[in-house]
């Protein structure tokens, strides 16, 4: 008789469970502490400021091209007490406001037509993709031969120079509308209309802030664009004022202005989109 010989057969192999430890600091969309995010906040400035302090407090760069904070600061007084500086910070405002508002109610429309019609693709992607291409700067003589000097050429730069921007983000954003919840909307009964009013202007409204909030510093360069071009007012004629007799300080202070201008901007829009589009807070940074 054959003995059967029994060969024993590996075990099979347990598989191991990778767990992740538990990080704040690199955590993927889980929340992050308020302390921490204001200290990296701060940090964000400060570490820039103090540098800047001490390269200039050294005169490591000569004090006419990178004057010390506290000389901008000083120059930034007496441009507010002697120049009379606020009426070009409400000149280049409303310089913004304007051809913000122009771009807006210009592009969030096409926009919407040409993400939710292929027929409005067709007829605006060629041209608009075109000349987005095609830098704004270089059609200000143009602008000023078409328009003239006066403030519908400034408001024409600003508009030109954002509304291409908000027709491709805002028909991107259409674009990303998941097709089921259309064939959803027909199913349940839904005509043409009510899919656009009741289906994508919803659910492409807190894109649409975003893009805003996000062009308007657009509207800020070319609104000094303008202004140094041709004006008489506004900070960006301040700032080629300031260059003719080489007041660094004066033009820091300008730049450090509309910086700031933008942050309060940007950080009221930030706000009022989040209060117009509470279900949007959770994709929403």
């Amino acid at each position: 008789m054959i003995e059967s010989i029994s060969i024993p057969l590996p075990e099979p192999e347990t598989r191991k469970h990778r767990h992740l430890s538990p990080s704040v600091f690199w955590s993927i969309r889980q929340g992050f502490p308020n302390g921490l995010s204001w200290l990296l906040a701060a940090s964000s400035l400060l570490v820039p400021l103090t540098l800047w302090t001490i390269v200039s407090s050294l005169q490591i760069v000569p004090p006419t091209f990178l004057p010390t904070p506290m000389a901008v600061l000083a120059a930034g007084f007496t441009l507010f007490a002697e120049n009379n500086l606020i009426e070009d910070v409400l000149a280049s405002c409303g310089r913004v406001l304007a051809g913000f508002l122009l771009a807006a109610i210009i592009g969030v429309p096409i926009g919407l037509a040409i993400g939710t019609f292929y027929s409005m693709d067709s007829l605006f992607s060629p041209i608009v993709g075109t000349v987005r291409y095609m830098p704004i700067t270089g059609f200000v003589p143009l602008i000023i031969i078409w328009v003239g000097l006066g403030e519908p050429s400034k408001v024409l730069i600003i508009t030109l120079g954002v509304v291409l921007y908000n027709i491709i983000m805002v028909a991107d954003a259409v674009k990303f509308i998941p097709s089921e919840m259309i064939n959803v909307a027909y199913t349940m009964g839904a005509n043409r209309w009510d899919v656009l009013w009741k289906v994508i202007v919803p659910a492409t409204f807190p894109s649409v802030l975003d893009t805003l909030r996000v062009n308007i510093s657009g509207a800020w360069n070319f609104v000094v664009i303008a202004e140094l071009l041709a004006a008489q007012s506004g900070l960006g004629f301040k700032i080629l004022q300031a260059q003719r007799f080489l007041q660094t300080d004066k033009v820091l202070f300008c730049i450090v202005l509309i910086g700031s201008i933008g942050l309060v901007i940007d950080y009221g829009l930030k706000k009022l989109s989040r209060s117009l589009t509470p279900w949007a807070d959770q994709v929403r940074h």
